[in-house]
C-alpha cells in the first residue's frame, strides 16, 4: 500500500517517522519517482544502521535515503514547510497527534499523510480499551476525521492504515 500511495502521487520527497528495520522505507522508495529522496527519522541509531543494510540489500541507491537520527518532534520542525509529497508515521503512538500537526505543515497541497497501526491490535474499536496508546490513536482518527482540509480513508490492512489527502 505504501508503494502504491507513493506512486499514485509521483512522490519525490517523503518523510518517514520511524525508520525501524527499513521495510516501509523500501516500499516507499520503490513507489517514489526515481529521483526521489526519502527522509527517514528514528531516535535509534541501530534501527537506521539496519535500515541502511536493508536498503542496500534491496538494491536501492544510497543517495535515495537521508537517515536522520533523533527524536521526531525535535527533527520535524527543522524540515521545510510545504516541501513534501507524503509523510508516513510509524513511531511513538502517543505522539501521533503531534506528528499530524507537523505533517500538515510539511505537506504540499495534494500530499498524503499516512499512519500505521490505526487499529492498534484491534483495540481502537474496543471502547473498553483505555490505555494511553489506544487513546492516542483514537484521538488521531478523530483529528483527521474532523479536519475539513483532509480527505481520509481507514484501510483494514495489517494493523490498520490511515491515509488522508491534504486538499488543494
Amino acid at each position: 500500500m505504501l508503494r502504491f500511495l507513493a506512486a499514485s502521487i509521483g512522490a519525490r520527497h517523503v518523510v518517514e517517522i520511524g525508520t525501524g528495520a527499513g521495510v516501509s522505507g523500501i516500499y516507499l522508495q520503490r513507489g517514489m519517482a526515481l529521483d526521489g529522496v526519502l527522509t527517514s527519522i528514528d531516535a535509534e541509531a541501530e534501527h537506521q544502521r539496519v535500515a541502511k543494510e536493508s536498503f542496500a540489500e534491496a538494491g536501492l541507491p544510497p543517495g535515495r535515503a537521508r537517515l536522520i537520527c533523533g527524536r521526531a518532534l525535535d527533527v520535524l520542525p527543522r524540515l521545510t514547510d510545504g516541501a513534501y509529497d507524503l509523510v508516513f508515521g510509524d513511531a511513538a503512538k502517543g505522539e501521533y497527534g503531534d506528528y499530524l500537526t507537523e505533517a500538515m505543515r510539511l505537506l504540499r497541497p495534494g500530499g498524503i499523510v499516512v499512519f500505521d497501526n490505526a487499529l492498534w491490535h484491534g483495540r481502537v474499536p474496543d471502547a473498553s480499551a483505555r490505555d494511553a496508546e489506544t487513546v492516542a490513536v483514537r484521538e488521531l482518527l478523530r483529528q483527521v476525521k474532523d479536519d475539513e482540509r483532509l480527505v481520509q480513508v481507514l484501510l483494514p490492512v495489517g494493523d490498520g492504515l490511515l491515509a488522508a489527502v491534504l486538499r488543494s
